[in-house]
């Protein structure tokens, strides 16, 4: 299949506003006639769910939560960046569009980037209408506040809770809907695969979480809306439930999947502190506006802090590396998050991990208390402030912009983070890669759509802070209500989509047998026992840092790993009741058969991108680039002068793969 990427023609500028001038629409009378599925109610999937019912559309949503107020989207914590220039720095929609282009390791479309850097501002517009609460300045505007990998503070947001307040409003629009039978929605249920009539996508195939009951559902266009994929880590700062299976569903019935190896490693979460853990805990990067990241200078302070023999405030700021200050002086601690987390594993590599397991440093906040205590001092007139009193006073600021994270982070490690550093450390945390779409958002299955963070389009190799929001707002609220139109133009005629026919026959045999499959095995591991051990081959040899070697290692581990599942997995409990090891079952599946095409994409790439440094390689030209603009100065990102490479400006794209271990075929 020759893919069209269908981006119009004409200057980056205008071809938003020239295409939706052009495109088809659907009268609002036939709109009533027409069904939409939308799988997913997170930011991505609530917004246009909530918009298209808006226009008239019928809509059915998906959610495998009890409510789509639990979507993952709640967890995003630090904001969400819009082009509205109201600090005056010189923002713009250009700067917005290069920051996240350049952030993006040059891999990003550009139209659809354009596209989100114009449509930003339109988001905040939105949410203020729906009443999210948005941190306000003294006099009442809107403020706002700086995130990596920019010069401008372009950020909105709302405490440390931006992603909740942003899903309440998606919510509250959805539930209006609700109440005027505009959506018919669906919690506690899992798409499990999708029903290709005459080559468009027409409907799902569904199970009922607490009945166990397998359902089917048609429409004339199928959104999906499911979020990332960076459990396949295991260990990841999303929560447990989050799964590629919507989204490697689709792939396998012919969307395209593009940039599988391309996962976002977050700076900022709280270190592993051991091997029974099952998720991580993410920490804000908007901490970085305030914190200093550092280690110690000399491995004998190291190994007495370790061995609990000294603490972090006992060292003096000569004692101290403050090494993204060091190696990147324009832009301190606000590196992009992948300079940022690749900085951080240097240095723990490199023995000066302050934590027992030696994946640690620190975030520390006492300049900043320093900082805003003596201004508040100034501000009240105090004179001779004593320094307890500057401390009061600067904590006072710290934890009006930050308390419920330093409260977050006291409650998981027991030590206060006002008076000692936070200690932190990169984890996986947003996926880059995932269904390869077009312009409309649309896969390469006719009538089958993916929005937000399960599709490939605009971020690259690595996504900026504070753009994952802006991304799945803009395409449901924004975007897709457009384009679907185009497409459904076609529809208005066609009727209701019959689930009583072959295709839907076929689907649902095909679910019912993989759940008989694992209820009727008689194995020997939980379906965790081989989770853990994806996670771990996937961190190992495809996370941070990679090689040929080891990623052909990976690849044939992977394999092996799979067959194993599929002859020696043990689910409990039956398949017509709430299971939820049986569900975990199909999603880690689903898991080890994407972590096999993940580790062949990254052994096809031989460039350092994003947060992944790939070892044998010198440093490419696009990433060369963009240090230099960063102000790169260390000597373990280069091996030598910089290669020529092709960016990509078209993703690596994958159709859909065979399995065929698979015991029950």
């Amino acid at each position: 299949m020759a893919l069209d990427s269908k981006v119009p023609q004409g200057p980056l500028k205008d071809k938003w506003t020239e295409y939706k001038n052009k495109i088809n629409l659907v009268n609002p009378a036939n709109k009533r006639h027409i069904d939409v599925i939308v799988v997913g109610t997170g930011l991505a999937g609530g917004s246009a769910s909530a918009t298209l019912a808006e226009l008239g559309y019928n809509v059915k949503a998906f959610a495998y939560q009890d409510s789509p107020r639990r979507a993952h989207s709640i967890a995003a914590q630090g904001g969400i960046n819009a082009a509205k220039n109201y600090q005056g720095d010189g923002d713009s929609t250009y700067r917005l569009f290069y920051d996240t282009v350049k952030g993006g390791d040059y891999r990003s479309r550009e139209a659809n980037v354009y596209r989100l850097a114009e449509v930003s501002a339109n988001i905040i517009d939105q949410c203020v209408a729906q009443g999210v609460p948005f941190a306000r300045d003294y006099g009442g505007l809107l403020d706002n506040r700086s995130f990596g990998g920019v010069l401008v503070s372009r950020t909105f947001y709302a405490k440390g809770q931006t992603g909740q307040q942003l899903l309440l409003g998606a919510y509250s629009a959805m539930n209006r809907q609700i109440a005027r039978g505009k959506i018919e929605m669906f919690n506690r249920h899992e798409m499990l695969d999708v029903v290709i009539v005459d080559g468009k996508a027409r409907g799902i195939i569904a199970r009922n979480l607490v009945t166990g009951e397998i359902e089917r559902h048609s429409a004339h266009a199928v959104v999906v809306a499911s979020g990332g994929y960076g459990n396949v880590y295991f260990l990841s700062t999303n929560a447990m439930g989050s799964n590629v299976t919507a989204a490697w569903k689709i792939h396998k019935k012919g969307a395209y999947f593009a940039n599988p190896c391309y996962t976002q490693i977050h700076p900022t979460c709280i270190p592993r502190s051991g091997d029974y853990q099952s998720k991580l805990t993410l920490m804000s990067e908007s901490l970085r506006n305030d914190g200093r990241i550092w280690v110690p200078k000399n491995l004998e302070d190291v190994k007495l802090i370790r061995e609990g023999k000294k603490k972090p405030t006992e060292l003096s700021e000569d004692e101290r590396d403050y090494y993204l200050e060091r190696r990147y002086p324009a832009f301190g601690n606000l590196v992009p998050r992948d300079v940022a987390s690749r900085a951080a594993k240097e240095r723990c590599d490199a023995g000066y991990g302050v934590n027992a397991t030696g994946e640690a440093v620190y975030l520390d906040f006492a300049a900043a208390i320093i900082r805003y205590g003596t201004e508040q001092a100034k501000i009240k007139n105090i004179q001779n402030p004593t320094e307890a009193k500057i401390k009061e006073l600067g904590k006072e600021i710290v934890k009006a912009k930050y308390g419920n994270l330093f409260q977050m982070y006291e409650k998981i490690v027991d030590e206060n983070p006002y008076e000692t550093p936070m200690m932190i450390y990169p984890a996986v945390h947003y996926t880059m890669g995932g269904v390869w779409v077009d312009y409309n958002l649309m896969t390469t299955v006719p009538g089958l759509y993916c929005i937000g963070e399960a599709n490939f389009s605009d971020h690259g190799a690595n996504r900026l802070g504070a753009s994952a929001l802006m991304q799945g707002l803009a395409d449901g609220y924004f975007v897709l209500p457009y384009t679907i139109g185009d497409y459904l133009a076609d529809d208005i005629r066609t009727g209701k989509i019959s689930t009583d026919t072959p295709e839907f026959d076929e689907a649902e045999k095909a679910v019912k047998d993989s759940i008989d499959f694992f209820i009727n095995n008689k194995g020997k591991h939980s379906v965790d026992y081989y989770h853990k051990k994806l996670g771990k081959i996937m961190w190992d040899k495809c996370g941070m840092s990679r090689n040929e070697e080891g990623l052909k290692e990976a690849i044939q581990e992977i394999s092996d790993l799979r067959k194993d599942f599929w002859t020696n997995v043990s689910v409990p409990g039956g398949a017509n009741e709430y299971n939820e090891e049986l569900a975990k079952a199909g999603r880690v599946a689903d898991f080890l058969e994407l972590g096999e095409l993940f580790a062949k994409d990254a052994l096809v790439r031989e460039e350092s991108a994003g947060g992944h440094f790939r070892e044998e390689y010198q440093t490419t030209e696009g990433e060369a680039k963009r240090l230099k603009e960063f102000q790169f100065v260390s000597a373990w990102e280069y091996k030598g002068e910089p290669k020529d490479a092709v960016l990509h400006k078209e993703p690596l794209v994958y159709e859909n793969i065979e399995v065929k271990e698979r015991s029950y075929k």
